[in-house]
């Protein structure tokens, strides 16, 4: 009886070590595993909000690029810069890092009126404003060989374009068809293509813009030409030098500092702007605009 006791408290002893020292070794293996970069960061996921017009940019090529180069997952979010500022502003939508298609649209989430939300935002690339068509529609021909303008004032013309309200590609189609018509001397020409600033018939969310028109929906649409390089969209020319200046910036109540920075890093290196490069835009000197960079971004 006695050594069959003593077996037992032998055995439960001996349990007792096994278990602390899994406990060490898995607490032992975890820092191993991190400080060789082979596991996630232990906060992996980096929330983005970003112009529209990057979707497939972020989707098939940068954030693959980035969760390779650095462990980190992306989980983008694209829309209108103004309705994604606006999301930000109002709490409904959860983000790290801002990716905007407008300088000015940071002042509506900087300042104390607006939560202090961001302080600073750097240029990050720029890209022109562009006609994108539908290659099956009767009017392709037309736009390849007339002036655009002078196409898209024929009656069943269907034109696409995003809601100056929510995005800076729908006030910059007005401001470049307002100078169009300044640069031709017929100040009618926005009424005569454009219609009422809210005409329901040619705005459109800009995530579902580029799918309008491959499917038929829309003889052509105002662009940027990245976009429309990425999506293998023919396009034109406008002759009026006017395009999306994009900027980024790291929210202030970010809650994944670590993987904000990281990700702002990545499009500042030499790969990034590769990648910046290869999906048509122009990098852009990183020049900061406010204060309060957080520590650790390398531009």
């Amino acid at each position: 009886m006695f050594g069959l006791k003593r077996l037992g408290s032998l055995f439960s002893a001996l349990v007792v070590v096994s278990v602390v020292a899994s406990s060490c070794g898995n607490s032992g293996g975890g820092s191993s595993a991190v400080g060789t970069g082979t596991s996630k960061p232990p906060q992996s996921t980096v929330n983005l909000s970003y112009a529209g017009s990057l979707e497939a940019a972020m989707n098939n090529v940068i954030g693959p690029a980035f969760s390779k180069a650095s462990g980190y997952k992306l989980n983008g979010y694209p829309g209108g810069s103004v309705a994604l500022a606006n999301q930000i502003k109002e709490k409904l939508r959860l983000a790290d890092v801002f990716l905007s298609a407008s300088p000015s649209v940071n002042n509506t989430l900087s300042g104390s009126a607006n939560g202090n939300l961001l302080t600073w935002y750097s240029d990050l690339a720029s890209s022109p404003l562009v006609i994108g068509y539908n290659p099956n529609s009767k009017y392709a021909s037309q736009l390849n060989s007339g002036d655009w303008f002078e196409v898209m004032r024929q009656s069943g013309f269907r034109l696409g374009r995003t809601d100056p309200k929510l995005d800076p590609k729908g006030t910059l189609t007005e401001t470049l068809v307002k100078d169009e018509g300044t640069k031709i001397g017929d100040p009618s020409l926005p009424t005569q293509l454009l219609g009422s600033p809210e005409n329901s018939a040619q705005i459109f969310p800009e995530e579902t813009l580029v799918g309008r028109l491959e499917s038929g929906q829309l003889d052509a649409g105002f662009f940027y030409q990245n976009e429309a390089k990425m999506a293998k969209i023919p396009y034109i020319e406008t002759g009026i030098s006017i395009g999306a200046s994009f900027t980024i910036s790291i929210l202030n109540d970010a809650k994944n500092l670590n993987g904000a920075i990281a990700f702002v890093n990545f499009l500042y290196s030499a790969q990034g702007s590769q990648l910046l490069n290869s999906v048509g835009l122009l990098p852009a000197k990183p020049v900061v605009h406010g204060t309060g960079v957080q520590s650790g971004v390398k531009f």
